[in-house]
């Protein structure tokens, strides 16, 4: 049977479980277990701890990663790559060396019986307006190509700088589940169905949290596919059913109904 497969947050360039190529290893080895049944793939977002498309330069590195995905591609089977907040600066390299599309905005689609609503996550939701304002800045024409202008050894320093800032800063309450009332993509899932959008799944990333979340109007899920920093977690879907799954990790689910 064949079978659609989401992940997210692979934050390749990063140490974490394992150190950062030993990770890139482990996605190439879940590509690679997944290929045989795979229809199509969706990765969702922060694939990269950064990523930036210079005219002719793309970051050193990934090249196992990257090579994977031209395999797969070049089988047949089709990927759809989502920007996230770390890897936004996407500017043709996946479509014209890949084949793959790349979406930057959130995606609406039906995926054999069910509907699906699908993002990255960073900027949905209620508060955080300065990341929103910070984005607005980041996918500006001018920002990128004033950052273009430095040279690669620079411009690639001082992001994994500001990318190592930023996760230390992060609040230590929110690398946890902070309920039903405080998650933000949760509230903004509920917020959409209120506007009578009411797919079968949201599904997103960005949370570094695998949740399977029945929502309140009975019928939509709130998918989250955690991350591969130290989860390993990912969405199976096979034509009617929705599954959280980890691959060579062991991790807990957060969900508000039994499976």
């Amino acid at each position: 049977m064949q079978k659609i497969f989401f992940a997210s947050d692979f934050h390749l360039g990063i140490d974490g479980h394992l150190p950062a190529r030993d990770r890139e290893r482990q996605v190439v080895r879940w590509l690679d277990a997944i290929a045989p049944q795979a229809q199509a793939i969706y990765l969702v977002g922060d694939l990269f701890e950064f990523w930036f498309e210079y005219r002719t330069v793309i970051p050193k590195g990934f090249s196992r990663f990257l090579g994977k995905l031209a395999e797969l591609r070049d089988g047949g089977i089709p990927i759809h790559v989502f920007i996230g907040n770390h890897d936004l600066w996407m500017f043709g390299y996946f479509e014209q060396e890949l084949g793959i599309p790349v979406y930057r905005q959130p995606l609406q689609i039906t995926l054999g019986s069910k509907r699906f609503f699908i993002a990255h996550g960073d900027g949905l939701g209620p508060n955080d307006r300065g990341y929103k304002l910070m984005k607005k800045v980041f996918h500006h024409p001018w920002s990128q190509w004033l950052f273009r202008w430095l040279h690669p050894d620079i411009g690639i320093r001082l992001a994994a700088y500001s990318s190592e800032r930023s996760r230390r800063a992060m609040p230590s309450e929110e690398r946890h589940w902070l309920g039903e009332q405080r998650e933000w993509l949760l509230q903004y899932a509920h917020r959409k169905i209120e506007q009578g959008v009411e797919p079968d799944f949201f599904v997103f990333g960005h949370r570094h949290l695998p949740i399977d979340w029945q929502l309140k109007n009975g019928k939509s899920r709130y998918i989250n596919l955690g991350e591969w920093i130290y989860a390993c977690s990912f969405a199976e879907f096979d034509g009617e059913q929705m599954r959280l799954k980890f691959f060579e990790c062991e991790g807990q689910i957060i969900r508000n109904k039994p499976e």
